[in-house]
């Protein structure tokens, strides 16, 4: 029996959970698989392109569909099995059923379509870099679970795929860094021991650390990159694959570089990472962050690692360029900000200062071309776009955008 459609479920072009046999063509940014019926879009997650399936649709756009998988009928050559027992319930990863050369070349093939589709850009991209640890490489985790419900504490993971509130139960995380997995077993215990004691529902943190997990949000923690060390509280943002971080940073290092610039500006520079691993490349470097917390904590990595030759500002990314002295033909400025990108009005005064190259560095493709595009009308010129994995297995990846001025 079919079940009742949603109430605002629209009856066109396909009924509620029928079923379709389709060919996916594609790939979304997002890790679903892109058919077409008659000229019709069709989104069907865990679907890979070359595959032909049986699907179940289950809502209805304005200029396409959702479908559940239901069936894959000739699989495609690149289709693997999932290490995760996991994988399909699970939300946080797309891709464990697609060979990780073809997660490369499609996360390669997506920003260059983003660039052409979101601002009439059409540029090279690099092939999409990768460290050699594909698996057990995200040092933190933050798993849920809600309040109690008769002593039972219920589910302690992640969202459901597909669902806004729904939690899976995640015993281990085959992306999580080994030392995680270890301590995950007790942590949970630990939990469900004391769920009583918990009056709404909690995330917990789950950080790796010098061979230990950090589950304090306070506590201090620890990350080699190279030859420098970087502490950050636990809880704060720092980059979750350490493996490819010395790759990472000297890439940026030499894109920032390039051209001879002898000054560097890092705006959004949180604990210092990219001010820090970059230092060594330039005269003198300033980093721009608007936690003071973070700023501090950059200052105290600086002097730990006997970096004399940087210094911290606290300012909003907006009102940055007034503390600058550097003159901005010689100056690179390196830009990581946040998923949702920059402002406007920081992009305005970045053009406005008009250093001789802009290193852009973005964990979201979409909001980075969008950037992009604002930058290229301000007189700023592609040199280079380097994708890099950090995320195996997921949907997501860095984009490093290399810019000069025109």
């Amino acid at each position: 029996m079919i079940p009742r459609p949603p109430k605002k479920f629209v009856p066109t072009p396909f009924a509620y959970h029928q079923e379709i046999e389709i060919t996916i063509d594609a790939l979304t940014n997002l890790g679903a698989g892109v058919g077409r019926m008659d000229g019709w879009v069709v989104f069907v997650p865990f679907s890979l392109p070359g595959e032909t399936v049986r699907a179940r649709v289950f809502r209805n756009d304005k200029n396409c569909s959702h479908a559940d998988l239901v069936e894959v009928l000739v699989p495609s050559p690149d289709r693997v099995a999932p290490r995760c027992s996991l994988f399909g319930e699970c939300g946080g990863c797309q891709y464990q059923h697609l060979s990780y050369d073809k997660q490369l070349a499609w996360k390669t093939r997506q920003v260059g379509e983003l660039m052409k589709h979101m601002a009439g850009i059409t540029f090279p991209v690099n092939d999409c870099l990768s460290s050699n640890q594909t698996w057990n490489y995200r040092s933190k985790i933050t798993p849920h679970f809600e309040k109690a419900v008769g002593g039972d504490l219920g589910p302690i993971g992640f969202l459901a795929f597909g669902r806004r509130s729904q939690l899976l139960d995640v015993p281990q995380c085959p992306i999580a860094m080994e030392t995680i997995n270890r301590d995950l077993p007790a942590i949970r215990e630990g939990l469900r021991a004391r769920a009583n004691s918990f009056k709404r529902g909690a995330t917990v943190l789950l950080r790796a650390t010098e061979d230990r997990v950090e589950t304090d949000f306070r506590a201090v923690a620890t990350e080699r990159v190279g030859d420098l060390t970087f502490q950050f509280l636990a809880g704060d943002f720092f980059q979750n694959n350490p493996f490819i971080l010395p790759a990472f940073t000297g890439y940026v290092a030499n894109q920032a570089a390039a051209g001879g610039a002898k000054f560097l500006v890092d705006a959004y520079c949180g604990s210092g990472l990219f001010s820090l691993t970059l230092a060594k490349h330039f005269e003198q470097v300033a980093g721009v962050e608007v936690s003071e917390t973070s700023c501090e904590w950059a200052r105290k990595n600086a002097a730990a690692n006997q970096i004399s030759n940087v210094k911290f500002l606290t300012a909003s990314a907006e009102a940055i360029f007034y503390q600058i002295s550097f003159p901005a033909v010689e100056t690179a400025v390196v830009i990581d900000p946040p998923r949702k990108g920059c402002t406007p009005e920081f992009i305005e005064q970045l053009v406005k200062f008009g250093p001789a190259r802009v290193v852009y560095v973005s964990c979201d493709p979409a909001t980075q071309v969008r950037d992009l595009k604002q930058l290229s009308e301000g007189g700023y010129q592609l040199a280079d776009v380097q994708p890099f994995d950090l995320f195996p297995h997921t949907r997501h990846l860095e984009s490093v955008m290399t810019l000069v001025k025109g």
